[in-house]
């Protein structure tokens, strides 16, 4: 009774999601248009700096800032930059003294994952473009004069649900935001002769290799007991599967199932905008800090600074959170608050906040980023035990360390050195929060303009996706002549909703999408008095 009650759970969970989605989606013929790159062939144990890489070259292509940053040709990224320079392996670790050749970490070439690559990208040393610091053989620079880096503002993860009762939210996210990275266990014994491929639940095989997602067919026959399937690009060459693409079942154990590797979406991808990374979680997010909801790190600036933003991971769903920064901290309290800004974030994961006031500073300056997390559980980097090759029972120790004095706590009422946090792994003194601030050199320049969101915020868009008719909502602080357009991804003006002088306050606005719009992805923006201060995303259906 319970495995019939289970498929009838599943049979109603997929026809509601094919009612409120396409049956089939290919991201090579969106409207037309291919948002997917080109199929690679790797080398060694590098699938996962291809499912990586082939997801945010897709987001760039959405986006158009590839071509808007002015490089030409399709997105092409440096995945063994990332192979190399991730700091997680034996060759690098930039948290120890020297920082390699110390036999600890991972082969280079043969581990890695997504919180890997989430650590690498929030620290800003990546991505770089394929002709940067594309070298296999031999260690590609760290950096460069020329170099161009892409920074997703946002990394969020996903899973579909025991009842796939989160497919149709990957789904969107897929036609919203591009390609979207997966893991899978291959194996001979779970792909057939057409390339369709499913692991039951059953297979206690953990995840063995990293692919990408760039579409679905509801109605694909696998060896699944229900039909339903992805469209996944393979790093294996375009002579492999179907011209280098094959399909994996929506019931196959891993893909978009996995908590920690499927399914992952790198969003709002641009070019990079700041020029220093301050932080101490070197390799990002290794643990969880449960029941705390407040927390800051300390920094001393390196030269003299702009603060413009910060990043940090959510741990949880469904999140509001808090950004202060404050000039001195005298052992118990936070003194002199700089700058605030609160809001929300929907999904977990690697999240870019930029700051409503620069905030200055001097060269040697102490300055302190406090946050507070709804729901507790902040993210932290600590030495920790890696699996080789994603989710293969063979571990690897990769150190991190931590010096007291970086991070603090919220500990009924007062605040704790984190440095000495009792850890239940078993590794003491090594942990930090997982807490960046991002800087521009020089605050006489201040915020670039294009990073200048000043004075007035759009919410998204509600509902999201829509079929005929959506509703923005945007707040301005002062009084101004407000501009509200939507446009399509390649840039084409759709439609101006607004176009006036407005008093400061709350507004509302409905966009009626005329039959001739087509389902797709379109951007709208909001600008003051001529000045770029909110851009977002928003889906039409059928």
């Amino acid at each position: 009774m319970k495995t019939l009650l289970t498929l009838i759970t599943s049979i109603f969970t997929l026809s509601v999601i094919q009612a409120q989605t396409p049956d089939t989606f290919d991201l090579r013929n969106y409207n037309g248009e291919n948002y997917v790159t080109s199929v690679k062939s790797q080398q060694g144990g590098t699938c996962w700096t291809h499912g990586t890489m082939s997801a945010i070259e897709g987001n760039l292509m959405m986006t158009g800032n590839w071509l808007a940053a002015g490089d030409t040709g399709e997105p092409a990224l440096a995945e063994y930059h990332l192979d190399w320079w991730n700091g997680y392996n034996s060759y690098y670790n930039q948290d120890l003294d020297p920082p390699f050749d110390n036999g600890e970490g991972l082969e280079v070439h043969f581990g890695g994952d997504y919180r890997v690559t989430t650590a690498y990208l929030s620290r800003l040393d990546g991505a770089v473009r394929d002709i940067d610091g594309q070298s296999y053989d031999t260690p590609p620079d760290r950096t460069g004069e020329d170099y161009h880096y892409y920074y997703p503002r946002d990394v969020e993860w996903y899973t579909a649900g025991p009842n796939l009762e989160n497919i149709d939210l990957i789904k969107s996210k897929i036609m919203e935001e591009g390609v979207m990275a997966t893991c899978m266990c291959y194996s001979g014994a779970f792909i057939d002769g057409n390339y369709n491929h499913y692991q039951p639940p059953s297979s206690n095989t953990e995840p063995n290799h990293s692919i990408s997602i760039v579409g679905w067919d509801n109605n694909r026959v696998t060896q699944a007991p229900l039909p339903g399937a992805w469209i996944c690009k393979n790093s294996w060459g375009d002579d492999w599967g179907k011209n280098g693409y094959f399909w994996i079942s929506y019931y196959d154990k891993h893909a978009c199932q996995n908590p920690e590797m499927g399914a992952i979406s790198f969003q709002d991808v641009e070019l990079l905008n700041y020029d220093t990374a301050y932080y101490h979680d070197y390799h990002g997010w290794r643990d969880t800090l449960k029941y705390v909801d407040e927390a800051f790190n300390a920094f001393t600036t390196s030269e003299d600074e702009a603060i413009v933003a910060v990043n940090f991971f959510t741990a949880e769903d469904s999140v509001n959170y808090t950004v202060k920064i404050f000039d001195d901290f005298d052992g118990t309290f936070l003194e002199n608050e700089l700058t605030t800004i609160s809001g929300d974030f929907q999904y977990s994961g690697l999240h870019t906040v930029d700051l409503p006031d620069t905030v200055n500073l001097p060269e040697d300056d102490d300055f302190y980023v406090f946050l507070y997390l709804s729901n507790g559980g902040f993210p932290y980097d600590r030495t920790s035990e890696v699996p080789v090759l994603l989710g293969a029972n063979v571990r690897v120790i990769v150190p991190s360390t931590a010096s007291p004095g970086e991070s603090y706590f919220s500990d009924e009422g007062s605040w704790t050195d984190f440095y000495y946090y009792n850890d239940n792994s078993g590794f003491q003194n090594t942990g930090n929060i997982c807490i960046k601030a991002l800087a521009i050199h020089d605050p006489s320049t201040g915020l670039k303009p294009e990073m200048n969101i000043i004075d007035g915020t759009s919410d998204q868009n509600y509902p999201n996706p829509f079929t005929e008719k959506t509703t923005i909502r945007y707040t301005l602080q002062i009084n101004a002549h407000v501009e509200l357009a939507v446009y399509s991804l390649d840039g084409k003006l759709v439609k101006t909703l607004v176009n006036e002088a407005q008093n400061a306050g709350e507004h509302m606005v409905d966009w009626e999408a005329e039959v001739t719009v087509k389902p797709g992805v379109y951007i709208y923006r909001l600008s003051l008095n001529g000045l770029l201060t909110s851009t977002k995303k928003m889906l039409k259906m059928d």
